[in-house]
């Protein structure tokens, strides 16, 4: 069972914070820094490069955002189209959700095979089979008279949710390591825990020493309401990212994922002898206490909500004690949630990357 932390009423970003006030950027939000069961730091996100050190190697996710929201009706009916995740088939990922008459949504009860949703320009979109028999939340579906890209080229809009203010543009979602996939590929919703670095950070960091190693995780929608574990999603770690790794844990650096992303998919690269090789496909490995991580030393992520399955995966990479620890200083220090909120840098304790570096799996 994952750690309960408690979140303050109002704790989430409601604006990007270059929205906030003149003269702010990207690196403007707020870190916290925690080294073991201990908060080391409460620092501006631009303090992170004399946080890490030459040799550390930053692993980040180079997947673009997708204009996934898409209106739609069920007969008279509005909806709004959250599409997830695209197939092998070419079938899609979709979630129906109920315009609030706010400009977001709320989730939307029911759905069954055959529900006919009708897209802006003619097209049709055919809910085939629940993704899961857990819950009818997600559904295969199939569009018909219709490109899914053309369509949220044309039409589709960033998926956002209540405790945001207003739409943003669909830049407002794309980090600095965000690259256009060829087949059109891409993240449903932001890998949010790169969205502070710029690229004047980024040369800083490079400057000190610090090297990336770049991955692709193309994320689903999330579960807003229903903190559901994750589902399946197509990953990439390039054979240069894999040797990089393993390179950088045979030495005295330290494994930094940006992300949750990044922990799925280097943690789905790993062998059985612990070193990383290149892959590609789906990974369906959910990170838990239980399960560990082989590869990660450290992490740099959003604040999540307590039910958030993610957190799951910050106890495996720093233990419940200090999550809950984090959390707590978080809480009384008033940081920001989601995706343009603030930001926590886990390190790890020097003991175990010592270990880490002779063999030794976490």
């Amino acid at each position: 069972m994952t750690v309960m932390v408690r979140v303050p009423g109002e704790p989430s970003a409601r604006v990007p914070v270059e929205q906030r006030g003149p003269g702010l950027d990207r690196d403007a939000v707020r870190l916290l820094v925690s080294r073991g069961t201990e908060v080391t730091h409460h620092a501006s996100f631009r303090e992170l490069p004399r946080l890490l050190r030459a040799g550390d190697l930053l692993v980040v996710n180079t997947s673009s955002t997708l204009a996934a929201a898409v209106d739609g009706r069920i007969g008279h009916a509005h909806v709004v189209v959250h599409f997830s995740t695209r197939g092998d088939d070419g079938r899609w990922v979709v979630e129906l959700r109920q315009p609030d008459g706010l400009g977001t949504t709320r989730a939307r009860a029911g759905g069954h095979s055959e529900t006919e949703v009708t897209l802006p320009g003619g097209g049709r979109l055919v809910l085939e089979e629940p993704l899961s028999a857990r819950g009818e939340r997600l559904w295969w579906a199939r569009a018909a008279g219709a490109d899914v890209r053309e369509v949220l080229e044309r039409h589709g809009r960033p998926i956002r949710y209540s405790y945001t203010e207003r739409d943003q543009p669909l830049s407002a979602y794309q980090t600095v390591f965000a690259l256009p996939s060829p087949d059109g590929a891409g993240s449903a919703e932001m890998p949010s825990a790169a969205r502070p670095f710029t690229a004047r950070l980024v040369a800083e960091l490079v400057s000190r020493g610090v090297q990336f190693a770049p991955i692709t995780l193309h994320t689903g929608v999330a579960s807003a309401e229903a903190h559901e574990p994750p589902y399946p999603e197509r990953f990439v770690v390039p054979e240069a990212s894999a040797r990089l790794i393993n390179a950088v844990r045979s030495g005295d650096g330290r494994v930094i994922a940006v992300g949750t992303t990044a922990v799925r998919a280097v943690e789905s690269a790993v062998g059985p002898d612990g070193a990383v090789r290149a892959a590609e496909g789906w990974t369906d490995l959910v990170v838990t206490p239980e399960r560990g991580v082989r590869v990660v030393d450290g992490l740099l992520t959003g604040l999540h909500e307590p039910e958030a399955s993610h957190l799951l995966m910050l106890e495996a990479v720093a233990g419940r004690a200090a999550v809950g620890r984090a959390y707590e200083e978080a809480r009384s220090g008033l940081y920001l949630w989601h995706e343009f909120g603030d930001v926590h840098l886990i390190l790890p304790e020097a003991n175990r990357h010592t270990e880490h570096c002779d063999g030794n799996s976490r």
